[in-house]
């Protein structure tokens, strides 16, 4: 029995610049959609395409990006990442594969937190 018993929900948090301009970026490359802006905490919530998963934008005046690399599960990376790649977004080197298991490709957001697209190829 865990000490905490956690519900199904998560909340992704980055640091960023501009709360705004975060919002849009992620809403026209990710499709992800605006839930919230509270301007007086520096604030935004952005639900992700994954039921129960947030992704909140905490505005500072220099974002330290984190640790933390969300990872977002596509159906067919090749044209996840040319999509990307079409509309500047700055990839961290080439696409990986382990063979049968996944393909991943590490990119980044405006202000150089790292994220990843991942295909499943275990089916």
């Amino acid at each position: 029995m865990p000490l905490v018993e956690l519900d199904k929900t998560i909340t992704l948090a980055l640091s960023v610049r501009d709360r705004h301009a975060s919002a849009r970026w992620y809403e026209e490359h990710l499709g992800f959609q605006l839930l919230i802006h509270i301007d007086e905490a520096g604030w935004s919530e952005m639900q992700t395409n994954t039921e129960g998963v947030t992704l909140g934008l905490g505005e500072q005046s220099e974002p330290v990006p984190g640790n933390t690399v969300p990872v977002f599960g596509v159906a067919d990376i090749a044209t996840a990442r040319a999509a990307l790649e079409n509309a500047n977004v700055q990839f961290d080197g080439d696409t990986e594969t382990i063979e049968g298991m996944v393909s991943t490709a590490t990119f980044y957001d405006p202000d150089g937190n790292a994220l990843m697209l991942a295909q499943d190829l275990s089916h």
